[in-house]
C-alpha cells in the first residue's frame, strides 16, 4: 500500500510546496503554509474501463426558465439579480461581527412563510443561534435549526426526500470531513467540504448559502478555487464605525456583478435602505469648504454621497495622505494634476480625504468631485451647497464624459439639487438629458473649476 504523501499547503491561496517555508511564493503571505498529511499519489493514468458517452444538446431548449424565489429581503434579491435560483449556491464574505449570521437569519427567517428552510450553524450552538433571533424578533419563524460540524452528518439529514429548499452553512470553515486528515478550515478541508455540498444542492435542487471567513487583506480564507466553484460570491461590506453595510456581488452567474445593497445596523438586525443617497447626505452640513457632493452609479442606481477633504499645512518633510473610502494612487495623481496642469502647489501639504457614510468608491467618475473638494479646502471657498459634481479627468487636466449621466442628474434633482457641474457631452449628446430643472455647468478643463474657488 503506498505511503499517503505529506505536503505543504498555503492556506490562504492554496498553493502546495515540497517543504515548510516562512512565506508563500505564490501570494506572498507569511505563515500561511501548513503540512496536510494523508494525501495520496496522483495516478499517472487512468484505468482501462471505457467512460459512459455524454449527450449533447442544443443551446435552445424546451424546458421552461427556473422560477427565482424571493427572499423578502429587497435589497438581497436586487444583489441576487431578482431572486434566488434553485439549485444555486451561493458564498458570502466578510468581515468578523459584520453582520454576515445576522442577514442570513433574517433571510431565512422571511423565506420559512413560503419555503422550508435550514440554518446549520458550525460556530454556535442551537441555543445561542435562537438569542439571536429572538432579538431579531424571528423567535417564531419555522427555521429548521441545527449545530453540526460533520460533513457525513451533514449530507445524510439533506440527501432525502424532506430536503430543504434553502439551506445556509455557517461557516464553511467549520466543516470537516473525517476522510481527511487535516484541521477543519485547511484548504483541503474547505475544497473537499464545499465540492460535496454543492454537488448535493445541484442534484436536490435546493439552494445553498456558504458563508465564508475572509483573511486580513479582506479576500475569502481557503483555496481561491472555491470563487469558481460557487454560482455566486457576495461580500458584506462596511465600518464598524458606520451603521451602514453594503452587500456587494462580485460573481453572480445569473445577473448583474455591479449591483450593491444597502442596509443599515439597528438594534433590531439589518434594515433595508431604500433610498441610499438621502440616508449618505442626511448629516451633511451646507457652506463648508472642503465637502462636495458626488453623484455616482452603483450597478444600476444611482447614488448620492459626500466627499470631504482637508488640506492643510504640513510640517512634515514627506506630507501626509489619508484616505477613508476612495484609491489612494487615484488621489496622488489628481493632485498631481492640480500641480501640474493648474499651477497649484497642494503636494507640500498633509492632504485628508473621506468619502461620508462609510461607503467604498471605486469608478474614476469621483475624480472631479475630489477635485472640487481639494480646491475648495485649499481656498477655503464653499462648493454650493445645491451642485453636485461628478466627471473623470485625465493626465492632461482635461474632463472626460461618464456613463449614466442622465440617471445621475434625475438623483440630483429628485433630491433637491439645483446645479451640476459636469463635463462637456460629446456633440451627439447635446439633445440629451435628464436633469429637468438642473442648471448644469459643462467644463471640458479642470482651469474652468478654478473659477469656482476665486475670492469675490
Amino acid at each position: 500500500m503506498a505511503k499517503p504523501a505529506s505536503q505543504f499547503v498555503c492556506q490562504d491561496c492554496g498553493a502546495v510546496t515540497l517543504k515548510w517555508a516562512g512565506k508563500c511564493e505564490a501570494c506572498g503571505a507569511w505563515n500561511s503554509i501548513v503540512e496536510e498529511a494523508g494525501r495520496q499519489e496522483i495516478p499517472k493514468g487512468l484505468s482501462s474501463g471505457k467512460g459512459r458517452k455524454i449527450e449533447f444538446v442544443g443551446l435552445e431548449g424546451s424546458s421552461a426558465p427556473l422560477p427565482r424565489m424571493l427572499t423578502g429581503i429587497g435589497e438581497l434579491d436586487r444583489v441576487c439579480g431578482g431572486g434566488l435560483v434553485p439549485g444555486s449556491c451561493l458564498l458570502v464574505g466578510g468581515d468578523p461581527g459584520i453582520g454576515k449570521s445576522t442577514l442570513l437569519l433574517q433571510a431565512t427567517a422571511a423565506l420559512s412563510a413560503n419555503a422550508t428552510v435550514a440554518y446549520i450553524s458550525g460556530e454556535e450552538a442551537v441555543d445561542q443561534v435562537r438569542m439571536r433571533a429572538v432579538r431579531l424578533g424571528h423567535a417564531k419563524a419555522k427555521v429548521a435549526l441545527a449545530s453540526a460540524t460533520s460533513l457525513r452528518d451533514i449530507l445524510a439529514s439533506l440527501d432525502g426526500p424532506d430536503t430543504p429548499q434553502v439551506v445556509v452553512i455557517d461557516s464553511i470553515q467549520t466543516v470537516y470531513a473525517d476522510n481527511i486528515e487535516s484541521a477543519p478550515g485547511t484548504v483541503s478541508q474547505v475544497r473537499a467540504c464545499s465540492a460535496e455540498l454543492i454537488r448535493l444542492a445541484k442534484r436536490r435542487g435546493f439552494v445553498l448559502f456558504l458563508v465564508g471567513h475572509v483573511t486580513k487583506d479582506g479576500q475569502i480564507a481557503g483555496p481561491r478555487v472555491l470563487e469558481h466553484m460557487v454560482d455566486t460570491v457576495l461580500y458584506f461590506e462596511g465600518d464598524r464605525g458606520h451603521q451602514f453595510r453594503i452587500l456587494r456581488a462580485t460573481k453572480n452567474r445569473f445577473g448583474a456583478t455591479d449591483e450593491i445593497g444597502v442596509f443599515e445596523m439597528t438594534d433590531r438586525g439589518l434594515s433595508e435602505v431604500a433610498n441610499p443617497s438621502a440616508l449618505f447626505l442626511a448629516e451633511r452640513r451646507g457652506n463648508v469648504s472642503g465637502s462636495c457632493v458626488f453623484g455616482g452609479m452603483e450597478g444600476t442606481r444611482p447614488m448620492l454621497v459626500e466627499i470631504q477633504a482637508l488640506v492643510a499645512p504640513s510640517t512634515l518633510s514627506s506630507p501626509r495622505r489619508a484616505v477613508v473610502g476612495w484609491d489612494t494612487n487615484r488621489l496622488s495623481m489628481v493632485m498631481a494634476v492640480l500641480d501640474a496642469r493648474c499651477g497649484l502647489a497642494l503636494s507640500g501639504n498633509d492632504v485628508y480625504l473621506n468619502v461620508a457614510g462609510g461607503l467604498r468608491i471605486a469608478e474614476p467618475a469621483a475624480d472631479l468631485a475630489v477635485a472640487a473638494a481639494l480646491l475648495s479646502s485649499a481656498s477655503d471657498i464653499p462648493v454650493p451647497a445645491d451642485m453636485v459634481v461628478f466627471g473623470e479627468i485625465g493626465l492632461s487636466g482635461e474632463v472626460r464624459a461618464v456613463a449614466q449621466a442622465d440617471t445621475r442628474l434625475k438623483e440630483a434633482a429628485k433630491l433637491g439639487f439645483a446645479q451640476a457641474l459636469v463635463p462637456s457631452r460629446p456633440r451627439k449628446d447635446k439633445g440629451a438629458g435628464g436633469g429637468g430643472s438642473l442648471k448644469i455647468r459643462s467644463i471640458g478643463h479642470l482651469q474652468d473649476v478654478l473659477e469656482l474657488f476665486q475670492p469675490k
